[in-house]
Formats: C-alpha cells, structure tokens, sequence
C-alpha cells in the first residue's frame, strides 16, 4: 500500500512538470520539489517522527529555489502534492520549515496564493 501512495506522488510530479511547463525560467520543477521532499510524506501524514532526511530536502529546496519563479514554482507543486498525499495533515506540513531551521517566505498552505510569492 505505501508504494501505492508513492507511486500517486511520482504520477502527481510528472502531471506538475507537465502543468508548469510553460513557466520556463523555472529551475525548479515538480519532480525536484517530490524528490526533496519524499522523506517528510510520514511526517506529514503524521504516522513518523520528523528526521533529517527530510530536512535536509527541505534545506536543500530552500537552497535551489533562488528566483522568484523558481519559489512560485516548488509553491504550485507543493499546493499539488498536498492535495493529492493521502492523510496529509496540513498544520503537520506548515510547521515542517520552522522545525527543521528554515524560512521558506512563504506559508505552507494549500491556501497561498504563490502568484504573490516574491
């Protein structure tokens, strides 16, 4: 069952890249936001503690998004992903930057609006 929910996420990266293709001077795509983030989907659901693993994605997210598109974009696949993880806890994923001593500058929220993200 858990590589189902694993294979979903991966679906759900590949349909983000698809979807924000057109922003191109993006770096950051769906798949690298999934892939540095896949270590805090238990924590998130609530189901494991947090751990360095994950943040360390976050960490290293943090440190790619260096534009303005580039923080929009990994806004947009994380709006996604949360939609689409099963179980997912939103106040879980909101307090995942503050714990693991990183400021994203932005709210980690189904509910940003990552068209004024900055």
């Amino acid at each position: 069952m858990a590589n189902l929910s694993l294979v979903k996420v991966v679906c759900v990266a590949v349909l983000c890249m698809v979807v924000v293709a057109p922003h191109a001077e993006a770096a950051i795509t769906c798949g690298t936001v999934a892939s540095s983030l896949v270590s805090c989907f238990k924590y998130i659901k609530g189901t494991e503690p947090l751990t360095a693993a994950c943040c360390k994605g976050v960490k290293d997210l943090a440190a790619a998004a260096k534009t303005t598109a580039d923080r929009q974009t990994a806004c947009n696949c994380l709006k996604s992903l949360a939609g689409k993880l099963s179980g997912f806890n939103p106040g879980l994923a909101a307090g995942v930057p503050g714990k693991c001593g990183v400021n994203v500058g932005y709210p980690i929220s189904t509910s940003t609006d990552c068209s004024k993200i900055h």
